[in-house]
């Protein structure tokens, strides 16, 4: 099964679109087609994100209707320690804990919509990016 860390950027479309590929993935980790990974730091940042009133706003959700998906996430989260830190890698310091949770956790590959931002720096430790439609696309054949 592969292991996978989806950026905040997939969890933020996932609740702004039932209709993406964000949420398709999400689905897909809930019947745990692949392994889920996140460290303690990148799940309070998708906290974070997810709880900001713009974030709330677009998606149409409540506070508590944010915490009880953040529970039903904790729950599929394989929970990955950080034994090495490797910054600097990228250019955006807010990115340098997806990277960590991807290398830490022996990722398969680390989805996003941001490839650009990890693309200098994800394949020199082996980490494959794909974007979420590029992950489904893996995930039905």
């Amino acid at each position: 099964m592969q292991r996978v860390v989806l950026d905040t950027s997939v969890i933020v479309a996932a609740l702004r679109s039932r209709t993406g590929a964000g949420f398709a993935l999400l689905s897909a980790a809930r019947h745990r087609r692949f392994t889920l990974l996140a460290t303690s730091a990148l799940f309070f940042e998708y906290e974070d994100v997810l709880k900001r009133d713009a974030q709330r706003e677009a998606s149409g959700l409540s506070l508590d209707d944010v915490d009880r998906l953040l529970g039903a996430l904790a729950i599929l989260v394989e929970p990955v320690e950080v034994h090495m830190r490797w910054r600097p890698q990228l250019r955006d310091p807010d990115d340098e804990m997806v990277l960590e949770a991807a290398i830490n956790g022996r990722a398969d590959a680390l989805v996003t919509y941001n490839i650009r931002d990890f693309s200098d720096a994800a394949p020199r430790f082996g980490v494959r990016l794909l974007r979420p439609a590029d992950m489904l696309k893996e995930l039905s054949e």
